[in-house]
């Protein structure tokens, strides 16, 4: 690896134990029977997850129902918050399931970090723009709140998630 290269690292705070790709092929006791994965379910990921949902979801009825003027603006704001809302309840469904057992083709970690990654900043984008034009509307204000907050909880999942270490080796190392 090249002196200084970023690279990211998973660590065990995102999903429990069992329901790590590795760690539950390796393990087989009996929390792992059934079809709902009772660790995730209760886990910090799995409610990190649930309150960025909601948030999104009022969020979007907050917009949706208020009148505005500016429709690029919020119908921007809308598909971003909706976009996102499925894509972390798909997410959700998979670890819920253990769905990533049996499509193994599929990078879920890195996956989730790159919908968290592209989600979060088009989503801060969409609040920051929102906020600038709902002067005149509580509930575009509303909106726009709500979408800061799922912002947050999006940037404190990466955050709890992944670990961002740089990496740099001597020149003289030996390979």
């Amino acid at each position: 690896m090249a002196p200084g290269v970023a690279r990211v690292i998973r660590t065990d705070a995102s999903t429990s134990r069992a329901s790590s790709p590795t760690a539950a092929a390796a393990s087989s006791s009996p929390t792992d029977a059934g079809l709902v994965d009772q660790g995730y379910a209760g886990s910090c990921p799995a409610m990190l997850k649930a309150a960025q949902m909601l948030l999104l979801l009022i969020g979007f009825i907050c917009i949706r129902s208020s009148w505005w003027t500016d429709h690029s603006t919020y119908s921007f704001f809308e598909i971003v918050s909706i976009c996102d809302l499925v894509m972390i309840l798909i997410f959700y469904i998979v670890y819920i399931f253990r769905i990533y057992r049996t499509m193994t083709c599929i990078n879920w970690p890195l996956a989730e970090f790159l919908h968290y990654l592209i989600g979060t900043i088009l989503l801060l984008i969409a609040s920051i723009v929102a906020a600038a034009k709902s002067s005149n509307s509580a509930g575009l204000a509303a909106g726009a709140a709500f979408g800061f907050l799922a912002s947050f909880l999006c940037i404190l999942s990466i955050w709890l998630s992944y670990k961002v270490s740089c990496i740099t080796q001597s020149t003289d190392a030996t390979v």
